[in-house]
């Protein structure tokens, strides 16, 4: 069944600019779960009766919603545009929608919600996450009240104003911010090798790597080596490739980080982006992860203090392999019962002493082999269907462990069964990190 998607008056007029801003209703500050998934935050919204789940990306500028997983929503005030993004196609079609009533809670609430609707049904990263994402919100949940974000407890805080947060934030490290293009931007060091330079830098919550550089736009710029080939992402454009390596430091502020894993996109991925003047690329959620975050888009501040992930080591998928969630299947498991003086009760006793239980498992198959990785000379292949990893079925994992085990240990043996056109194959190979730093 198709989600569908009720759009009231199509208008190709331009409404006059609304406030499109979520307001604190009764409260100085609001308290918001996330879930937390492969450095990613996903937040509710309630989207005019329609409870949705987003992704939290300061990468974006408005609101983009592209996937309804089977729920009903009304739209009014629609008009036609084009998106243009990372990828390497020209730009897709889309919607725009004015005038829509977004809730976080009881508490923060927009009644002027602008939407951008993506109706490429190909665009989805649900299957990518292992949970239902139904779009994307950057600017317009930043741009009015401080926003804290503590990944620990995986709770956001929305404050009225940054006065009632300077005993809160008085250990932190603040850092100057500047918003261009409804985008938060910074300044940090980038040490290839040996050479510190300052490099400015996209605040990117909605990329889940650690540090992104932009090769063509780095003059003289050379890959660290060791270096690979690989797929990064995707972006509103299509599938982003490029390269990844280690560089030697990143420093944010006073904090420094060594030898941290770095994705540099090719020249085709990023041809159709309007970056803004001197950007080198982006810091994403594998570096605020380990942080206690501030963003004060008010006032231009970036607020940090490391939390307790701040030493963790830069991890990679060793596998090789792209991983991908196709939806749900009943599976039928055995549920042992307890039964009382079983052996005096005779054999019909013990054909009663447990029943079949029914319930919906996940699918997971592989999306893509990197050339030359274990998982490629061990023979696996895209759209492989996984039945078990390592003797633990496929239904019995999530998305975000399966790749927790790829980037685990170098050296730990996986053996995988998978099925290939109605075949049961075993395949097994060993983790190996393909980019290990050298001095």
């Amino acid at each position: 069944m198709k989600p569908r998607l009720f759009l009231l008056g199509l208008l190709l007029c331009i409404f006059a600019h609304a406030q499109n801003s979520f307001e604190l209703i009764n409260t100085k500050k609001a308290v918001i779960p996330f879930q937390f998934i492969n450095n990613l935050i996903f937040i509710p919204i309630n989207v005019n009766g329609a409870e949705l789940t987003f992704l939290l990306d300061t990468g974006v500028a408005e609101t983009i919603l592209f996937s309804l997983e089977n729920k009903e929503l009304k739209l009014g005030n629609v008009e036609k545009i084009k998106f243009s993004g990372l990828g390497g196609s020209l730009s897709i079609d889309g919607l725009k929608s004015d005038r829509n009533t977004g809730r976080i809670g009881d508490a923060l609430v927009n009644t002027s919600m602008s939407l951008y609707v993506i109706i490429d049904e190909e665009f989805n990263i649900s299957s990518h996450v292992g949970i239902p994402v139904n779009g994307v919100i950057g600017y317009h949940f930043f741009k009015d009240h401080p926003i804290f974000i503590d990944y620990i407890s995986k709770k956001i805080t929305v404050y009225e104003n940054s006065d009632l947060l300077k005993k809160k934030i008085r250990k932190f490290e603040e850092l100057p911010i500047t918003i261009e293009r409804d985008k938060p931007y910074l300044y940090a060091g980038v040490e290839m090798t040996s050479e510190k330079k300052d490099s400015k830098l996209l605040i990117d919550l909605g990329n889940s790597d650690a540090i992104w550089l932009f090769p063509a736009l780095i003059k003289n710029f050379v890959y660290n080596r060791p270096n690979i080939d690989d797929f990064l992402g995707r972006g509103f454009n299509g599938d982003i490739y490029g390269k990844r390596s280690r560089i030697h430091n990143f420093y944010l502020g006073d904090f420094k980080f060594e030898k941290p894993l770095t994705a540099m996109p090719d020249e085709f991925s990023i041809q159709h982006v309007n970056l803004v003047e001197n950007r080198k690329g982006s810091i994403g959620g594998e570096i605020t992860r380990r942080f206690t975050v501030v963003f004060d888009y008010p006032n231009k501040k970036l607020y940090l203090r490391k939390n307790r992930n701040f030493n963790d080591p830069f991890h990679f998928n060793m596998s090789g392999l792209d991983f991908k969630q196709d939806g749900l299947e009943w599976k039928q498991d055995k549920i042992n019962i307890e039964t009382q003086n079983l052996a005096t009760m005779g054999a019909e006793a013990y054909k009663n002493s447990f029943q079949y239980k029914f319930s919906l498992k996940p699918i997971f198959s592989i999306a893509g082999v990197r050339k030359d990785s274990p998982a490629y000379e061990a023979g696996l292949q895209k759209d492989d269907r996984i039945i078990s990893i390592n003797g633990n079925r496929s239904s019995d994992l999530t998305l975000e462990k399966i790749i927790e085990l790829m980037k685990s240990d170098e050296g730990r043996s996986i053996i995988m069964v998978v099925e290939r056109k109605n075949e049961e194959l075993t395949l097994r190979f060993t983790l190996e990190d393909p980019i290990p730093y050298q001095e």
